[in-house]
């Protein structure tokens, strides 16, 4: 990771809070954008190996063709209900496929270790399940910013608003 985080420093995650966290989040928002600029937003499931997220996705998607277009990507997981609890992370860079697209199995030792822990995190199991209609896309953050406002000693009281 080369980005730098210049703005709340007091409140950003360490390097091992950022990868607790990212260990224990289950959904991640998925931002990419088409050739004419058009964003797109879509939840995943995914997996943090402490340098790349790994995101198992539909393969015949809008996320899947705008990337094929233009790979830069960003990722928010984020957590929290009140205003003290909030935290999270967005992790920003360009995704890259690995392994075959649609995924069915084959031996790729570089899915062995994403594979056993996504089975593991959603699945129960050490067995990945492959339905031939998802496939792996990497990402190896450039940039990363993370958030904890639990680490703010008063945080700001934040008005109910009338509905």
């Amino acid at each position: 990771m080369t980005g730098t985080q210049r703005r709340g420093r007091r409140i950003m995650m360490t390097r091992g809070e950022l990868d607790t966290f990212l260990a224990e989040q289950r959904t991640c928002r998925v931002a990419t954008a088409g050739g004419d600029g058009a964003p797109h937003v879509g939840a995943l499931w995914f997996v943090w190996d402490g340098a790349a997220l790994w995101l198992y996705s539909l393969i015949r998607s809008k996320r899947w063709a705008q990337l094929r277009e233009d790979p830069r990507i960003a990722v928010v997981v984020d957590d929290g209900h009140e205003y003290g609890e909030l935290r999270g992370a967005e992790l920003a860079g360009r995704a890259e496929c690995v392994g075959e697209a649609p995924r069915t199995g084959e031996q790729y030792a570089g899915l062995d270790a994403p594979e056993r822990m996504f089975a593991r995190k959603y699945f129960g199991t050490t067995v990945m399940p492959h339905d031939g209609r998802h496939a792996w896309l990497r990402l190896r953050p450039e940039t990363v910013v993370s958030w904890d406002f639990g680490k703010m000693p008063e945080f700001p009281h934040v008005p109910d608003i009338p509905g």
